[in-house]
């Protein structure tokens, strides 16, 4: 697989580390929902305290996954596509390479059937 085709996998190591935990998918979840929330409003909705998700929402902003405003005394979290985006993609290209060589494996038993 090509550099390009394979992505930046840094990156694409972060965002599944990030998404591996289930609290970190269920506040994905909640801001995809929301639009935008602060993290005492997605504590509300969880059963962790507001500093465990102060500290999911971390790693999420690590990977790329969210980012944070400041908006007064508040921040705000809100989704950014970009890297599930692109760990999307780069997960398709491996689904992609997966199907030819089993259609290529499918190819060579259905040949050596016939002879």
């Amino acid at each position: 697989m090509t550099d390009e085709r394979r992505g930046d996998g840094a990156a694409v190591d972060s965002v599944l580390a990030a998404l591996a935990d289930p609290t970190r998918r269920q506040l994905l979840d909640l801001l995809a929902a929301q639009g935008e929330a602060t993290a005492t409003t997605l504590a509300e909705r969880l059963p962790v305290s507001r500093q465990a998700v102060v500290k999911h929402l971390a790693v999420l902003d690590a990977a790329g996954l969210v980012s944070g405003s400041r908006v007064g005394r508040e921040v705000r979290y809100a989704v950014r596509p970009a890297a599930l985006d692109a760990t999307a993609r780069w997960m398709a290209s491996l689904a992609a390479d997966w199907d030819r060589r089993l259609a290529n494996i499918k190819r060579i038993a259905e040949a050596a059937e016939d002879d």
